[in-house]
């Protein structure tokens, strides 16, 4: 293929003027370039690995807020900066301290505001939260120092509603709190002036916090309102978010056909959007998506579409990066449950402990989302084990490293949530779980009984994750502690909310008629076993049935969208 002339010209230009006899001889002339080729050239100088150069260029805070203007390249900048921080710079804290010394002139506060909130959006884009954060916090300050006026009240919203995103991402729940306080603070004045923007984007992050904090109730609450504040006139990625949001709030309450056409539209839209640039954010759109999927039973298109997630990740960032580490992770989890009656849990083991190794490096080691990838490996590992029957000491070696994570990941949302939460309850379920592969059955059963009444507390008795729990029980009872009756109460009970939430084809159904065949043959009530045979027959067939249908990916128009959604709810 031949090169352009502008390719050429570019190519020679940067083999010229980059040599280090010649460099500061010809940056005063190469940085008088337009912003969009002097983005060009720089983005030469990172195919070309002159990367030390370029880290000098993006030390540069005049330099690198030139690029930040320059939109259509923004995956670009993206990966040539993470390849700037495997390279081994302190760009991201060099701009900090840059920003942080402008601002302390005192000059041009609102020009300051301005790069704070780019700067604090490119940070939320490339996963360095804990960046976005600090320069964010240096924003508010600023702000903070002018008449609070309509304006720069507004200026401050913007700022709350990037930093409480940082926050949340990063498990930063105590400063997600304050700044969430801060902002309704701000919205109150902002009401009282007149001059209140359009807050669903706001509203979304709002329940995202709730989200990531397992307050499902919350999250539904503050996911409506956001819905009901979208507009044909507000930016598209805000309307993505916030349909992305409520769908996962969707999810979370079982509201299976409203979640699906919610999300659909938002990866209809973020297609349009950012597919060609292959920008990450269509890869956070695409993992909402198979998260509906998961949880709504289509497991083998989650994986698809989890797999996608990450190979756009993976293209932008490449390895050490948080967005890769949960792509990894979710990835993980996906096949674990793809492959849970197949016994082949080497891609998930895989993507798993990638993940780890990610996260490890670039994060504190105490981080909490360390717990959940902890979790996915051990919940891995104990399969892993299980099938290791010719082998004892592997086996046995597999359970108890497993149970050393599930302990790590239990004190890590200990530490973080309390005992009153979802999380910590699933923890201690995934604990009954191990232990009563490793035979101890009464430790299993404390387990079991704790999750259960703490999801029961949180929840109501009729959850989904109350189910899941009741049936792991169920289980235990009826395989390992020959209590039959107690079995067959909890099987009931499991298999009711699942037939009221999945309908009669539900995979997760197996597990119940198996159940109960086997608790009236140990019972010798011959009618409850013929019953349930039947039951897993019919459920056979209509599993064999099912199709995954393909989504609508056509664009339609929001009112429409919105419309169908609050017509479900009457």
């Amino acid at each position: 293929m031949l090169k352009s002339l502008y390719e050429i010209c570019l190519s020679v230009a940067v083999t010229d003027c980059v040599s280090v006899c010649k460099y500061k001889f010809c940056k005063k002339e190469f940085r008088a370039l337009p912003n969009h080729i002097l983005f060009d050239f720089y983005y030469k100088m990172y195919l070309e690995k002159r990367l030390c150069l370029l880290a000098v260029e993006f030390n540069e805070l005049d330099v690198f807020c030139r690029m930040l203007t320059v939109k259509h390249q923004r995956t670009k900048l993206l990966k040539s900066f993470q390849a700037l921080i495997d390279h081994g710079t302190n760009v991201p804290e060099i701009l900090i301290k840059k920003y942080l010394a402008k601002c302390n002139t005192g000059e041009s506060p609102d020009s300051n505001i301005e790069i704070g909130l780019k700067l604090g959006t490119f940070f939320n884009e490339s996963g360095l939260f804990n960046y976005s954060m600090n320069v964010l916090n240096i924003t508010e300050s600023i702000c903070k120092k002018q008449p609070r006026d309509a304006l720069t009240l507004r200026k401050l919203l913007d700022c709350y509603h990037k930093r409480i995103y940082a926050e949340t991402t990063y498990c930063e729940f105590k400063e997600a709190e304050k700044t969430y306080n801060s902002t309704l603070e701000v919205i109150k004045e902002l009401e009282a002036l007149d001059a209140l923007p359009n807050l669903a984007g706001l509203y979304a992050n709002f329940s995202y916090l709730h989200f990531i904090r397992s307050e499902y109730e919350e999250e539904y609450n503050w996911s409506q309102k956001a819905l009901t504040l979208l507009t044909e006139d507000l930016p598209t990625r805000i309307i993505i978010d916030v349909l992305r949001q409520a769908s996962k709030a969707c999810v979370l309450k079982r509201q299976f056909d409203r979640a699906g056409l919610l999300i659909r539209q938002a990866v209809t839209l973020a297609s349009e959007l950012y597919l060609q640039d292959g920008h990450p954010y269509f890869a956070n759109t695409l993992t909402d998506y198979a998260f509906y999927l998961l949880n709504s039973d289509s497991v083998q298109e989650s994986v698809k579409v989890y797999d996608k997630a990450l190979s756009i990740r993976k293209e932008v960032f490449e390895r050490n990066n948080i967005h890769v580490a949960l792509g990894h992770e979710d990835l993980a989890y996906a096949l674990y449950v793809n492959e849970y009656s197949s016994g082949r849990f080497y891609h998930a083991r895989e993507n798993a402990e990638r993940s780890m190794r990610i996260m490890e490096r670039i994060l504190p080691k105490d981080h909490l989302l360390l717990a959940s990838v902890r979790r996915v490996k051990a919940l891995i590992l104990e399969e892993i084990a299980l099938d290791e029957q010719s082998n004892t000491y592997l086996q046995m070696q597999y359970l108890e490293e497993a149970e050393q994570l599930h302990k790590a990941a239990l004190a890590l949302s200990q530490k973080s949530f309390g005992e009153r939460n979802v999380q910590t309850a699933k923890h201690y379920g995934n604990l009954g779980r191990l232990y009563q592969s490793m035979k101890m059955y009464d430790e299993a059963e404390r387990m079991h009984l704790k999750a259960i009444a703490i999801k029961e507390e949180l929840l109501g008795k009729d959850d989904y994750e109350v189910g899941l729990s009741t049936g792991h029980l169920a289980s235990l009872y009826n395989y390992h502690m020959k209590r039959y009756r107690d079995a067959e109460k909890l099987y009931l009970r499991s298999l009711e909310i699942n037939l009221r939430l999945f309908g009669e084809a539900y995979s997760g159904l197996e597990y119940d008629y198996r159940g109960l065949a086997n608790v009236y043959a140990k019972l010798l009530e011959p009618e409850g076993v013929i019953h349930y045979s039947h039951k897993m027959q019919e459920w056979q067939r209509l599993r064999e049935a099912l199709k995954t249908s393909e989504p609508n990916l056509e664009p339609q128009p929001l009112s429409q969208i919105l419309e169908i959604y609050f017509n479900s709810m009457k």
